[in-house]
């Protein structure tokens, strides 16, 4: 098992590679683009789920062309797992005035929609003028909400992933490009 002391590269901790360093940058522009092109004239107001959207949501920004303002909300469910294993709990809450403002909600992965959902619908309650959601990814599992993002960037299958923002037990985060990590990292006895 890999521990902190060990120098070895955190690539090498991934089973396979699903979204390349190169391919984040391509669809980052693009995704940028669409926002700016649907938003035109506007200002907006970005309200990113962290910690895991965070690299996402600031490379994202950079492409947007419009006057943005930025906001940060953190939630919890996973716990140290590769499955949600809560309720989402919103721990750190949003403190701009968002009503009446066009509002665009930032998370990394969209997979039970338990998340999103719930985070929408306290943004709902502070009378934004409009309300859209966009996610890194979206990965196909079942969804325990019926819950459709706006904006994606990538379609993944229904496997653990990290890299790019996406972490296991706070590990990964770093990584220029999103992987399955490898079946026997996923639950070390031990961190050291």
């Amino acid at each position: 098992m890999q521990s902190a002391k060990d120098n070895k590269n955190p690539l090498e901790d991934l089973e396979n590679i699903l979204v390349s360093e190169t391919d984040i940058k391509t669809r980052l522009i693009e995704l940028g683009h669409h926002i700016s092109c649907d938003y035109a004239q506007r200002e907006l107001v970005i309200i990113a789920i962290i910690n895991g959207a965070v690299i996402f949501v600031a490379d994202l920004i950079r492409q947007i062309r419009l006057p943005v303002q930025l906001d940060c909300i953190r939630v919890a469910s996973y716990c140290d797992e590769t499955r949600p294993v809560q309720e989402p709990e919103i721990i750190d809450r949003i403190r701009l005035n968002l009503k009446g403002m066009d509002v665009l909600l930032i998370d990394d992965i969209l997979d039970t929609g338990k998340t999103l959902s719930k985070i929408t619908e306290a943004i709902i309650a502070m009378q934004p003028a409009s309300l859209k959601t966009c996610v890194l990814l979206d990965k196909a599992s079942p969804r325990e909400v019926d819950f459709t993002a706006d904006y994606v960037g990538f379609k993944i299958p229904d496997a653990f992933v990290v890299g790019y923002g996406l972490d296991f037990a706070e590990r990964y985060r770093q990584l220029p490009c999103i992987g399955t990590l490898k079946a026997e990292l996923q639950n070390p006895p031990v961190w050291s």
